[in-house]
């Protein structure tokens, strides 16, 4: 959702903000807009459309000052258009705000800010915000960062946001609660942004605030860090950034969906570096070996998460059950918060983002630690809230993930979850020792696996070719491989906008069957190990409906080749660790439609990489 940057220092600001929100871009937006203050005055520049549109438009302001705020927005209230964009100005201009996040208690603010005489000239929930500060500000006789403080005390909802008062010039008020912010600390100068990789460049020192926490930002003085709801002071903690400028560049790719597609054997490679050591016999994870008691006297294990990652959850649930044993169910974070789930302190809750920051995932997270249950996370992103709400974790080293299509981050939290259960299983003894090693040379060896996966790139591209103008598809798959089915069908939906649903195959008779016909584009993942033998059975009854065949199959494969239409040849692997290598061509082939019909495959519509309001 919504970026938001910001800078203050001695450098020309505009190049530092417009910078910044291209490399926000990943996170979905439909306008964005820029503010920058010239010594005397507040200028603006916004937009409905993409930044390269902001950038054209606001040329003549490029070189005006060194203080600078831009946001990119996904409209939540108002449509999109240049009035509702960010930044957004109080009533009297000398207030300028932009917000990532969501006011609900907005329309009572407002209500009662029109009978005081305040004009509105936006829908948005964001210039209610930035007129109730001027009013404390006004009426209390407050410097801003108090006025924000009272404001914020308030206001019901999430938020990122950056204040600027032209009356005090040499500061911006940040403040967070749900949605992220860090602040990048350099000599005599600060930045600010939703994520890091807008200041990378300039600097390897951040501040990520905490739920609940504002910060004073003063050019050549010390940040001040306090509690929204008592002003109390924190004491911030300055951490090292682990990004760099080429993981966040294309890298002569024509897209990065296409880069991270490709990053996938290396990426797999560096989940497990130093945690999978096969001569040695053993899989050592410190978030599990610190609270392996609890896993291990767990009564159930609950995965929570959202989109890719809920997929990745329900791979997991197959793994954990056959390897372990323990009973493990599958929530997406937005019905668990809501539905009054029983949780006990005998609960083991694992929670997956790859952002850390997706908003009901966090709620989930909150809700499940008051119940008492243990939470352990596993996201992307160091220092995301989720990393630091949840009591354990295990990161995944799959680097920044700028498409919002997520590819590498689904393996890697696939990596990450079957390196956990094997490890519970050898604890408790559900795996022999002659499996469990096996297992660990196999997963060693899935990197090779997954980059003579990659080699189907012109087999996906010359099947995209004559399916790119489908109008519906059918993802087919059985145990291990129906996560990948959804998960194949939902990068289809996402980045090339054709409808596509992804089932078990033995479901298909309750109900998708009566879709297919010669027109019907049918996907079936079906590699040699697992349920070989109904799957056949499965593609045998489209077939005689005159449905059309795609076939994901192990190399070699002659009794599917005699059926399908069309196939992809993938490398052998075991049942368990086959979602890793078939997502693979389901990958490419959604890749290579979304092109071929022209669709921004970095930035499809309506979508945000990350999910920070409900």
């Amino acid at each position: 959702m919504c970026g938001i940057v910001g800078y203050i220092g001695y450098r020309e600001a505009y190049s530092i903000v417009i910078k910044g929100l291209k490399r926000l871009e990943y996170r979905g937006y439909d306008s964005a807009g820029v503010m920058l203050y010239d010594g005397n005055d507040i200028t603006l520049s916004k937009t409905k459309g993409k930044v390269s549109d902001l950038e054209e438009k606001s040329k003549e302001i490029a070189n005006v000052g060194t203080i600078g705020m831009g946001h990119t927005r996904w409209a939540t209230h108002g449509i999109p258009n240049d009035v509702n964009s960010h930044p957004h100005l109080s009533n009297s201009g000398d207030l300028a705000i932009i917000h990532n996040g969501i006011i609900e208690n907005y329309a009572p603010l407002k209500k009662e800010l029109l009978k005081r005489g305040y004009v509105f000239h936006s829908d948005t929930d964001t210039e209610v915000l930035v007129n109730l500060i001027e009013e404390i500000q006004i009426k209390e006789k407050l410097k801003l960062g108090k006025a924000v403080q009272l404001a914020l005390n308030q206001v019901v909802g999430a938020y990122a946001i950056a204040v600027f008062d032209k009356k005090t010039p040499d500061e911006i008020v940040v403040a967070r609660l749900g949605s992220p912010l860090a602040i990048g600390i350099g000599e005599g100068e600060y930045f600010i942004a939703s994520d890091a990789s807008p200041f990378i460049e300039y600097t390897s020192n951040a501040v990520y605030l905490e739920d609940g926490e504002m910060a004073n930002i003063r050019v050549h003085k010390p940040m001040k860090v306090r509690k929204i709801k008592d002003d109390s002071l924190v004491d911030p903690y300055i951490q090292e950034l682990q990004m760099n400028l080429e993981q966040i560049e294309k890298g002569g790719y024509d897209h990065f969906m296409l880069k991270e597609i490709y990053e996938q054997p290396s990426v797999i490679t560096d989940t497990y570096r130093g945690r999978l050591h096969v001569n040695e016999g053993i899989i050592k994870m410190s978030g599990i070996e610190d609270n392996l008691e609890k896993f291990l006297h767990a009564d159930r294990i609950i995965i929570i998460a959202c989109g890719t990652s809920w997929h990745a959850g329900l791979v997991a649930e197959y793994i954990i059950e056959e390897f372990t044993r323990i009973p493990v169910e599958v929530e997406y974070a937005s019905e668990f918060r809501y539905r009054n789930p029983i949780i006990s302190s005998k609960d083991v809750v694992i929670a997956i983002s790859q952002s850390g920051e997706t908003a009901d995932t966090m709620a989930a997270i909150k809700l499940a630690k008051e119940k008492g249950a243990f939470v352990f996370g596993v996201c992307n992103v160091v220092g995301s809230s989720i990393s630091r709400e949840s009591h354990a974790g295990a990161y995944t080293h799959a680097g920044p993930e700028i498409g919002v299509a997520s590819t590498k981050a689904f393996t890697t939290q696939i990596t990450v979850l079957t390196m956990m259960a094997l490890r519970l299983a050898q604890a408790k003894g559900t795996l022999s020792n002659t499996d469990f090693h096996k297992f660990l040379q196999e997963l060693e060896i899935i990197p090779e696996k997954v980059k003579e996966a990659l080699e189907t790139n012109d087999k996906a591209k010359e099947i995209a070719a004559i399916f790119k103008d489908s109008h519906n598809c059918l993802y087919l798959g059985r145990g291990y491989n129906f996560p990948v089915a959804l998960e194949g069908a939902l990068k289809l939906k996402e980045i090339s906008y054709i409808h596509a649903e992804g089932y078990p195959a033995a479901e298909m008779k309750h109900g998708p069957i009566a879709l297919i016909d010669e027109r019907m584009p049918v996907v079936v993942i079906a590699p040699k190990q697992g349920h070989y033998d109904k799957i056949v059975s499965n593609i045998q009854e489209i077939k005689s409906r005159s449905g059309i065949i795609v076939a994901v199959v192990t190399k070699g494969d002659t009794q599917v080749r005699e059926l399908a239409d069309y196939i992809i040849e993938i490398p052998e692997t075991s049942d368990a660790l086959s979602p890793l290598i078939t997502t693979i061509p389901l990958q490419l082939l959604s890749y290579h439609i979304a092109v071929m019909r022209g669709c921004n495959v970095d930035q499809p519509r309506n979508l945000a990489k990350s999910v920070t309001v409900e």
